[in-house]
C-alpha cells in the first residue's frame, strides 16, 4: 500500500537505470500549435473551467476507490497492483487507476494537458498519461515509465531520470495538424505524428502495461486543460 501522499518514501529500484540518447520523432508538418520549443508552452493559450465533476475516476472494479486513489492537499495520488482487476467486468484489459478528464473531448483546434506529475522509484512497465482517440489503435500518445525513464510508448526516450521529483508535463495535441509535442518543464522534449480519430480526451495516472512493477504509482497536482482556436 502506497505511503500518505507527503511522505513520498524511496522505494527500491528494480532494475538498474538504462542510460539512452533521447530521439525526437519529426512532426509532419509545420503547426500553428507546436511553435514553441522552449520557454511557456501555454502561451498563447486558453485554460478550460475545470470542477471535480470532470476527474472521472477509473479503478479496479472490484475495490473502493479509496483503496486505490487518495485525493489531500491538491495532490492526487493514484496506484493499483499488477494483480488487480481492470476497471469493469466486462473488460479484458491492464489493471489502471486513472483519470478521465470529461467535459471537454475534442475533435479539432489545438488542445494541451498541463499537470505536475511524480513517480516514485520501483514503478516501472507503467502507462502514466495518455491522449485517448486514433484513426486504428485506441490512443494517439501514451507515455510510459520504465525503471526511471519516460518513454513515448515503450520506445524512445522523453526524460530520463524522471523518479522521485515533481516534473511538469505539458502535452500539446494539434488536431487539424496531426501533430503533438511534448514538453518536461518548460523544454520541448517530443514531436511525434497524430493518428488519426475524431474523438480525444485526456488520462493520466497509472495504467499496465508489459514487465509492470507488482505496484505502480504516480502523483499529480495543478491539473489543467487549455485551448487555442
Amino acid at each position: 500500500m502506497p505511503m500518505a501522499s507527503h511522505a513520498f518514501p524511496l522505494r527500491p529500484w528494480l532494475a538498474c537505470l538504462c542510460m539512452v540518447t533521447v530521439v525526437l520523432l519529426a512532426s509532419p508538418a509545420a503547426s500553428r500549435g507546436l511553435a514553441v520549443a522552449r520557454g511557456d508552452p501555454t502561451e498563447g493559450f486558453t485554460a478550460v473551467s475545470l470542477s471535480e465533476s470532470n476527474f472521472v475516476l477509473q479503478r479496479p472494479y472490484d475495490v473502493p476507490s479509496g483503496d486505490r486513489y487518495r485525493l489531500d492537499g491538491g495532490v492526487r495520488q493514484l496506484w493499483v497492483l499488477s494483480s488487480d482487476k481492470p476497471h469493469s467486468p466486462q473488460s479484458n484489459t491492464s489493471p489502471r487507476t486513472e483519470i478521465r478528464m470529461t467535459g471537454y473531448d475534442y475533435s479539432s483546434w489545438v488542445w494541451q494537458f498541463e499537470g505536475y506529475g511524480y513517480v516514485p522509484s520501483g514503478t516501472t512497465g507503467v502507462s502514466i498519461m495518455q491522449v485517448f482517440g486514433a484513426g486504428e489503435s485506441a490512443t494517439t500518445l501514451m507515455l510510459h515509465v520504465y525503471d526511471g525513464a519516460l518513454r513515448y510508448y515503450d520506445r524512445q526516450v522523453v526524460e530520463d531520470g524522471i523518479y522521485d521529483r515533481w516534473f511538469r508535463l505539458n502535452v500539446v495535441h494539434d488536431v487539424d495538424a496531426s501533430a503533438l509535442a511534448v514538453f518536461i518543464d518548460g523544454v520541448e522534449r517530443l514531436r511525434a505524428p497524430g493518428r488519426g480519430g475524431d474523438s480525444h480526451y485526456f488520462k493520466f495516472g497509472v495504467y499496465a502495461q508489459d514487465h509492470d512493477s507488482g505496484c505502480m504509482e504516480s502523483r499529480w497536482k495543478d491539473i489543467k486543460i487549455l485551448r487555442k482556436d
